[in-house]
């Protein structure tokens, strides 16, 4: 057994989020055969991720706030506390806070087995994508 002492949080980098995008590393990557990520991410009003997808898919749990969500290709859906949502392998997605409400969820993936990128990253969500709401 081995206990992690909080470490500080982390300002999400501009080129991945648009917005104050704060989080906290919660499980990193630990010695094989463990592939288990979890961050809790805090975003401010209208504060989002870029386009992405993960490898092995993405697990978001709201804790705090409303939040928005979307696949490409689909509806931009409201996320509140409570809700899981879960993206599979390779679907490009976004997610964030709604304008008006602050909003942290905790973000989960895996690491894929052969030792690949976790993650892609592509353009950020213009202000009509997030604009789009139901």
């Amino acid at each position: 057994m081995r206990v992690e002492p909080k470490q500080p949080s982390v300002k999400g980098p501009e080129n991945l989020f648009t917005g104050d995008v704060w989080f906290d590393v919660i499980a990193a990557p630990q010695p094989a055969p463990s592939r288990m990520r979890v961050n809790a991410v805090h975003f401010s009003p209208g504060a989002r991720t870029a386009w992405h997808s993960h490898a092995v898919g993405q697990t978001v749990h709201v804790t705090e706030g409303s939040g928005l969500i979307q696949s490409r290709g689909g509806a931009v859906l409201e996320i509140r506390p409570g809700d899981t949502v879960y993206t599979p392998p390779g679907e490009w997605h976004w997610h964030g806070a709604a304008p008006d409400s602050f909003m942290t969820h905790l973000a989960m993936w895996e690491a894929p087995a052969d030792d690949g990128d976790e993650a892609q990253w592509g353009a950020h969500v213009t202000d009509e994508e997030y604009g789009s709401r139901p």
